[in-house]
């Protein structure tokens, strides 16, 4: 486990409005929509390319962030991978300068070419497999087990608001030796970063305060570095020099919230489908061979993100279709990951399903999810939590059962299960 650093941080600044609701604001910008997944395949039957805004075909709510801006949208798998994989035609930074660029800063997800691939080689050695796979132990089981003891001996318990809404995020903070008394404001502001695209101050206000106090702590790491992540960052070196400090902050910042979010949606659902099945639960419960085969096919069957965005640099032309140089590329990764020409029976959740098609639920090309090897072990640790320690898991009758929501950030604000104590 990483060493603890003794010396003071100063602490977090909360929102100037200590009382404004984030999850409420951010829950009500997401949208409600049941199923987007037919809207989905009837753009990808008519074509792979529509000239559309895809937000605007489901929200109440403008991105204010995105709006007005030259949109199309690809549908389906090739059209998808094509697009994520040309990293030359389809670029970042003119479009996430818009968004992601103003929520977290520098970071990777903005960068194209070689300063992309230069500071992404930095940060991916981070979260390489063989690497992860330790924090499994030392890092994710203590809050598996931490927050499993809150609820363990009441027989009941909602495991998204109980569980998998923090688990993610409460990692996070372990792997920067963040305060755990200061984890609900660190998930608080991270959430709040994303409210700029809603057009709400809080979310330029969150951006800074966070990058205030992750300033101070790359100086803390640098004076005295531990074994953490964080002052491997501040003090790796590369051509000589230290990262960029706007970059190392950046990647903090999107850190706690993408690493958050992503793997508490993803989960979310995993468990939703796992025990609307009580069969195919025992099967997974018996066999724990079965588990990566159950996370793979809920990032598939509906993953956290259904769409991401790139930059047209110059004419394309994509099925027939020419998608003009300037034009903001909606890539529907829901719609790839449900694409009948790829996958049999797409709407059906199979978990042995035959693997000849690879996801997209953690996009695809130079811009592939840093973080997707820790998303994997955390899904595992947390289902495995549950299949551990639940004895005779159900969902509660009595209850509403899980709803998968959104067109754009899936997950189930609840999953109520009762269980044998």
């Amino acid at each position: 486990m990483a060493t603890a650093v003794k010396s003071e941080l100063p602490p977090l600044e909360d929102l100037d409005d200590p009382d404004f609701d984030v999850f409420a604001v951010e829950r009500t910008m997401r949208g409600d929509y049941d199923d987007p997944y037919p809207v989905f395949e009837e753009y990808r039957k008519q074509g792979a390319v529509h000239k559309l805004e895809l937000n605007e075909v489901f929200a109440k709510h403008h991105d204010v962030e995105m709006h007005g801006l030259n949109h199309y949208t690809v549908f389906g798998y090739d059209a998808c991978n094509r697009v994520l994989m040309d990293g030359e035609t389809f670029t970042n930074y003119e479009v996430f300068k818009h968004s992601l660029g103003k929520s977290f800063g520098r970071t990777v997800t903005v960068m194209d070419g070689e300063e992309h691939q230069r500071f992404r080689k930095v940060l991916q050695k981070a979260f390489l497999p063989n690497v992860v796979a330790r924090w499994g132990d030392s890092l994710v089981q203590p809050v598996v087990d931490r927050l499993m003891s809150r609820f363990i001996e009441k027989g009941e318990a909602d495991l998204a608001d109980d569980y998998t809404h923090h688990f993610p995020f409460q990692i996070i903070y372990s792997m920067l030796l963040l305060d755990p008394d200061e984890s609900a404001r660190f998930h608080k502001l991270a959430v709040a970063q994303l409210l700029s695209q809603g057009g709400y101050p809080q979310g330029p206000e969150a951006t800074e305060k966070l990058g205030v106090f992750f300033r101070a702590m790359l100086e803390q790491r640098r004076q005295n570095p531990g074994d953490d992540l964080v002052s491997h960052l501040a003090t790796v070196e590369v051509d000589g020099q230290y990262l960029d400090d706007d970059v190392l902050i950046a990647f903090l910042r999107q850190l706690v919230n993408a690493g958050g979010d992503t793997t508490y949606r993803a989960t979310g659902v995993l468990l939703a489908k796992l025990l609307e099945d009580p069969n195919l639960y025992a099967r997974v419960c018996a066999d724990r061979s079965l588990v990566p085969l159950a996370i793979e096919e809920a990032l598939r069957w509906d993953g956290p993100v259904t769409l991401t965005y790139r930059y047209c640099k110059r004419d394309t032309e994509i099925d027939g279709k020419v998608i003009p140089a300037g034009a903001v590329v909606g890539v529907c990764m829901g719609s790839a990951n449900r694409d009948p020409t790829k996958f049999e029976d797409p709407n059906r959740f199979d978990i042995f399903r035959k693997r000849t098609v690879r996801h997209l639920a953690f996009a695809g090309g130079p811009h592939i999810c840093i973080g997707q090897h820790l998303a994997r072990v955390e899904m595992t640790r947390a289902l495995e939590g549950v299949l551990d320690n639940l004895r005779n898991v159900r969902l509660d009758p009595a209850k509403p059962w899980p709803k998968i929501i959104s067109h754009f950030m899936r997950s189930p604000d609840h999953i109520f299960v009762r269980f044998d104590v």
